[in-house]
């Protein structure tokens, strides 16, 4: 049995270096942060634009997991503690569930998710915000 694992292990091994050899080097990389694109805010789609606003005034949210810790699993964001980042929904007209969009914001003088007040009152400004109209296949910094 273990002689059929190890045999089937390095089949698989040679399967994927066979798939990858031909590929280049860029189309093996993951996307790094410094190379995200950008948006404006005025760029985002409308419902972009209220739920930006609402995450900057600290406002109610429609869905249960907006404000929810984003662990960045994809590693397409810049890399940061776990709690760090915060997701939010962007509404999307004509679809009853949550949809693909998403705004996810990180930082903030004060707390890690830079939404809620301080002990002062004081409502933070996240340290960046990123768009993805994809599902967290992609992202683009917003740009203030």
């Amino acid at each position: 049995m273990a002689i059929r694992t190890r045999l089937y292990n390095a089949a698989c091994g040679m399967a994927l270096a066979a798939v990858f050899a031909g590929a280049p080097p860029a189309a093996l990389a993951r996307s790094t942060p410094a190379e995200l694109p950008e948006i404006s805010v005025a760029e985002l789609p409308r419902e972009g634009r209220a739920t930006l606003d609402r995450i900057r005034a600290n406002r109610r949210f429609h869905h249960e997991r907006d404000g929810a810790v984003f662990g960045n699993r994809e590693r397409i964001l810049p890399p940061h503690s776990r709690d760090y980042y915060r997701e939010y929904t962007v509404r999307t007209p004509g679809v009853a569930n949550r949809g693909a969009r998403r705004i996810v914001c990180g930082g903030g003088k004060g707390t890690p998710d830079g939404v809620r007040p301080t002990p002062d009152g004081v409502r933070p400004t996240p340290d960046a915000c990123f768009y993805s109209d994809d599902h967290y296949r992609s992202f683009s910094r917003i740009r203030e």
